[in-house]
């Protein structure tokens, strides 16, 4: 891989001036400060901004805000409110108590908030032009010819720190944090590295959040809208101390920077780099990167809200059913006709357990009913279609034939019984019971609904018989009962005989497993 030469093609640029004689800001015929040491920073594509050193404020009273903001080539600034013509004025100036290089001629320096000092006594001064910046160049070409061809997150990643290094960008590693909408998963962290030019993928869970790891973590600190983090890794002088820093510093890393990464929505992702060249990051650098940060959050985004929407379809409707709304079939009506084996499972005696556990723990209990169920259907080859109050009703599909759809059936509901008979030491002290049915049958498996809330569900008298079996299955005394087709080569079934089942035609031959 080319090493870089640290030059880019971003001009992005910042200069400190002294100012001669007395500057002084007011707030109309306010006067907020007077000094003969004011400077003024002209940075690229941004009006000239004056501070004053902070000896020389004349606020009537001030005390510190909790708004940080962040500025990779200036450091992380803090802001003040004040007390003006006997009003408290929200965050009325900024300043950097720890200043990076570019910018530390103005350290311990305020600057106004323009509709705060609305006047500036320059005296005999002229301020210059603002500082015009071209970003056009190799990298920006490449982000809006070729940046979009990437199909997932981690080609991007890569193409991103591969070009950056091309275009005279030193970074040894870039990792990207992006949070999710996922029932389990918080986010994903994509992490490149120069020594493998590869890039690991970590989902981490919401367990993330008290892991001291994250808590003393620059990820956490932008995340949290503290603003971001620039740290020489070789000064002595350190604003931010996090143990990621000390490990970078061990494997050869000279600077470190993390930014915020954020989406249309609001929500705060973090980027981070870490440079391996002995002067530390450029302000050309950092200039290019701050600047097309928010066209490649615009990439991530997108990738982002696609696993979400996956994510999404496969938690409410599931994996098998949420890929077909996820290609296409979202028209009330679409479906197919499937042969299918309808499984219904129905909580036992939910209503005592209601009273007995209270509201809080008897819903602890019902999710765990449903995880237990939801995990057993999935490794069975089903798919759990929906949650009813406190029933599951799954569909196994006979792709491969009727007899192995109600084998999995079959094997799916001993399973079931085994797990909830079974109390969890650590997690739930009581055992449960269900009512199962089963029945085979053709059904239509698609969108039903009204034109603007449609349901993804099978339709069919399998579906009905298999609600009808589990109820009758409490009545009876039985735990599992099945249609004749179901049971079939099940040893282990008993014939129950015929019973007359709600809301259907004919009697039903019924069998009892087990």
């Amino acid at each position: 891989m080319k090493e870089p030469s640290q030059i880019t093609s971003s001009d992005y640029g910042i200069r400190v001036e002294p100012l001669k004689g007395v500057v002084r800001a007011f707030d109309d015929e306010v006067l907020l400060a007077s000094s003969k040491d004011a400077k003024v920073m002209y940075e690229t594509r941004l009006a000239p901004v004056v501070y004053f050193p902070k000896s020389d404020l004349l606020v009537e009273d001030s005390e510190p805000s909790d708004l940080n903001t962040f500025c990779p080539f200036k450091g992380t600034a803090s802001y003040d409110h004040a007390r003006i013509r006997g009003k408290r004025v929200e965050n009325a100036y900024w300043f950097y108590r720890n200043a990076l290089p570019e910018a530390r001629a103005i350290e311990d320096h305020v600057a106004f908030a323009p509709h705060i000092a609305k006047r500036l006594d320059l005296g005999g001064n002229v301020l210059g032009e603002t500082l015009q910046g071209n970003i056009s160049g190799p990298t920006i070409d490449w982000i809006l010819r070729e940046a979009w061809l990437f199909t997932t997150p981690q080609e991007l990643t890569r193409g991103i720190a591969e070009k950056l290094i091309e275009d005279g960008v030193a970074i040894s590693r870039l990792s990207v944090m992006i949070w999710s909408l996922h029932p389990t998963i918080a986010g994903k962290n994509y992490i490149w590295s120069k020594e493998t030019d590869e890039v690991q993928e970590f989902t981490p869970t919401y367990d993330i959040h008290n892991h001291p790891a994250f808590v003393n973590s620059p990820l956490r600190h932008v995340s949290n809208g503290l603003g971001g983090v620039r740290q020489r890794l070789t000064e002595e002088k350190a604003e931010f101390s996090f143990p990621i820093m000390e490990d970078l510093k061990a494997a050869g890393a000279t600077d470190y920077v993390a930014m915020p990464l954020p989406f249309s929505n609001g929500q705060t992702n973090v980027l981070t780099l870490t440079c391996d060249h002995p002067d530390g990051f450029t302000t050309a650098n950092l200039g290019l990167v701050f600047e097309i940060s928010t066209v490649i959050s615009r990439y991530y985004e997108v990738f982002n809200q696609q696993e979400n929407s996956k994510a999404l379809l496969e938690t409410y409707l599931g994996k098998r059913t949420g890929a077909r709304v996820l290609g296409g079939e979202i028209r009330r009506g679409d479906g197919d006709e499937i042969d299918a084996a309808v499984l219904f499972c129905d909580l036992r005696n939910s209503t005592l357990l209601q009273e007995e556990l209270g509201r809080g723990q008897y819903l602890e209990l019902l999710n765990e009913f449903f995880e237990q169920a939801t995990d057993v259907v999935n490794e069975n080859g089903g798919e759990v279609l929906k949650f009813i109050g406190d029933a599951v009703l799954a569909i196994f599909p006979a792709g491969s034939g009727m007899k192995a759809a109600c084998s999995q059936a079959r094997s799916s509901a001993v399973e079931i019984l085994d797990r909830l008979a079974r109390p969890d030491e650590e997690n739930r002290q009581k055992t449960m019971d269900c009512a199962i049915g089963i029945a085979f049958g053709g059904v239509t498996y698609g969108n039903v609904g009204s034109r603007e809330r449609l349901d993804f569900t099978v339709i069919g008298s399998a579906a009905n018989i298999a609600a009808r079996l589990a109820e009758l299955g409490k009545s009876v005394g039985q735990k599992v009962v099945v249609t004749r087709d179901v049971a079939a080569d099940d040893v282990n079934s008993n014939n129950l005989g015929k019973f007359e089942l709600r809301n259907v035609s004919t009697a039903v031959e019924c069998f009892s497993l087990g």
